[in-house]
């Protein structure tokens, strides 16, 4: 599957239909940006069964902030509507291959159940 274009008006839907979506949020001035781009396009198309979207954080601002990017290039994982991953860095291609894996065999049920517990515990503490 090709790298899809994420913007404010298809972001909630692509997260919506797809189970595990990658986001790379980039520029076109950001040097790192230009470097990890062919190794999320080469995984893009070695994962066919997930979606590679990007953000260009020039034209989608309003995004971009909302999700607090302050550093380019950024990696989010996002799987089942639940960000697993969100760090800014250029990755090596075996670096993005072993986290594409790590958030493979992450069992969901049992994030949800961690997250359930950590906003019940920062509900108790209040």
């Amino acid at each position: 599957m090709a790298t899809i274009e994420l913007t404010k008006d298809n972001f909630n839907q692509t997260l919506q239909e797809n189970d595990f979506v990658l986001i790379d949020f980039w520029a076109s001035w950001c040097g790192p940006c230009k470097m990890f781009a062919p190794i999320f396009e080469r995984a893009s198309e070695k994962h066919d069964d997930l979606v590679f979207a990007k953000v260009d954080t020039e034209a989608q601002q309003e995004l971009a902030a909302s999700f607090n990017i302050q550093s380019i290039p950024t990696l989010m994982i996002v799987r089942d509507r639940t960000v697993l991953y969100a760090q800014p860095g250029a990755l090596p291609e075996a670096a993005l291959e072993d986290l594409i894996q790590q958030a493979r065999d992450l069992d969901m049920d049992e994030v949800r159940k961690q997250i359930a517990q950590q906003q019940g515990n920062g509900a108790a503490q209040e």
